[in-house]
């Protein structure tokens, strides 16, 4: 049986295939984005920016949030937030 499984499933090989490839690919993308090392330049960026002039306060803050919001895992919200202010 394992055999007469195997020809009649062949046709859904590529099927499966993309899928697979597209698994390794998302676990790949999360684990860039949630790479420690990754992050930290992010936020040392921000702070980069903000130093020179090419954000405000305001604009700071709101990017170190979403950028501690992926290390945290918590839902990017930012309207609740602002709602709140």
């Amino acid at each position: 049986m394992g055999l007469l499984s195997s020809i009649l499933s062949l046709p859904l090989a590529p099927v499966r295939g993309v899928m697979w490839l597209g698994e390794l690919i998302q676990d790949q993308v999360e684990q860039q984005l949630n790479d420690p090392a990754a992050l930290r330049a992010e936020l040392e960026e921000i702070d980069r920016a903000a130093a020179a002039g090419h954000l405000s306060e305001e604009e700071q803050k709101q990017a170190q949030q979403a950028v501690l919001n992926r290390m945290t895992g918590a839902a990017d919200d930012m309207t609740a937030i602002d709602r709140k202010e």
